[in-house]
């Protein structure tokens, strides 16, 4: 468990989070993170559910347009 502290930024609150806990993320200064609400509290994480489901959308198309997608590449 790693308690972290709000602090001022600005008109704002923000929230510091400790190396460790950016580099287990694999996120950098500017990157996005999504905050969610789950069953047992809140989760902090660079997943986004938009993104996945887009990309699902476009492995579909993919795969069910291989062999043009084969002859466009040539």
């Amino acid at each position: 468990m790693v308690k972290l502290k709000l602090t001022q930024v600005g008109s704002s609150t923000g929230l510091v989070l400790p190396k460790e806990v950016l580099t287990r993320l694999k996120v950098v200064k500017g990157d996005a993170l999504y905050l969610t609400e789950s069953p047992d509290g809140f989760r902090i994480t660079p997943y986004d559910p938009e993104f996945e489901e887009d990309m699902a959308i476009a492995r579909k198309v993919m795969r069910d347009n291989r062999d043009a997608l084969r002859e466009l590449a040539k």
